[in-house]
């Protein structure tokens, strides 16, 4: 039983890691092109919604990566 929740945990802890890492880059990113453009960052729904389905998109790529075929 403890090797079964162990690859489970293992998964969330890389996952969460690679969430923190990929979260701060973008971060970096936008902060870094605000300085550049001396404007504050401004983002409209419509980029929200982008975004969001940018992000199901690689979601499902990577489920289809580890899915058994």
């Amino acid at each position: 039983m403890e090797e079964q929740n162990n690859w489970k945990v293992r998964t969330y802890v890389i996952g969460g890691v690679v969430g923190l890492i990929a979260g701060l880059g973008a971060a970096y990113m936008i902060t870094r092109r605000a300085e550049e453009t001396q404007q504050p960052p401004r983002l409209t729904t419509g980029d929200g919604v982008k975004i969001g389905m940018s992000l199901a998109s690689v979601f499902k790529m990577i489920t289809d990566l580890v899915s058994p075929r």
